[in-house]
């Protein structure tokens, strides 16, 4: 059984956003509406987040791509009343858009702040309607949506392999985001394959995880950038 990962090397990182593009458009995730977006109800599941570094006039701007992190110990799932959020046997943190009662439980348990409520009727202006993906559900009003590393990709995948009566082969399963990276500075795998890259990138030295105080034990690992 895998363990899904993703190593992102932030010194490779252009800040281009493919990854957000490819995400959205993978995703189905529906454009804000101008009043919306004021109010800061945008969906992003694949997000680049800013933070400086030092003081006037010695600053450094730094960029991360933010996804979920699929914990392995994830805080969401412990505070789900109704089983909406859950940890898959490969270690994928999903979500069930028609069980969720949009309680927003999970949205403050997540440290990382990658949960979004879904505060309008998704709207696509017309011709973006004919660019949806037919493999993703479209969420309604009123539920949350994260990040699924591209679950709908790995249910394919899977049955392919069971078509031909074979295991599932690396590289087979990329989320889009990765796959769009142009830089290659996002890597996705078993982590429990020590042959694996992303297992290799994960134990590298420049190997680091986003609040890896708290215990959450993220599968999202990032490499520091190289003096």
């Amino acid at each position: 059984m895998a363990r899904w990962g993703m190593v992102i090397d932030l010194d490779c990182c252009t800040a281009c956003q493919a990854c957000v593009v490819a995400c959205q458009a993978e995703n189905n995730q529906p454009p804000p509406q101008a009043g919306q977006a004021q109010m800061g109800r945008s969906i992003a599941w694949m997000e680049l987040v800013t933070y400086h570094e030092g003081q006037y006039p010695n600053v450094k701007l730094r960029i991360l791509p933010r996804p979920c992190m699929h914990c392995d110990e994830p805080p969401c799932v412990k505070v789900c009343p109704v089983g909406a959020t859950y940890k898959s046997e490969e270690g994928i943190v999903g979500q069930i858009f028609g069980r969720c009662i949009g309680c927003r439980y999970c949205t403050t348990a997540c440290p990382y702040t990658v949960r979004y409520f879904n505060w309008y009727e998704p709207v696509w202006p017309e011709p973006m309607q004919k660019g949806l993906n037919p493999d993703v559900s479209i969420r309604p009003k009123g539920v949350v949506e994260k990040c699924t590393l591209c679950h709908h990709r790995l249910i394919k995948a899977n049955d392919l392999a069971r078509y031909e009566n074979r295991p599932l082969r690396p590289g087979e399963y990329v989320p889009a985001c990765v796959e769009s990276c142009p830089a290659s500075a996002m890597v996705f795998g078993d982590l429990d394959d020590p042959e694996s890259e992303v297992s290799q990138l994960a134990h590298s030295r420049r190997a680091f995880h986003l609040l890896e105080d708290l215990g959450t034990e993220p599968k999202v690992i990032y490499l520091q950038e190289k003096e």
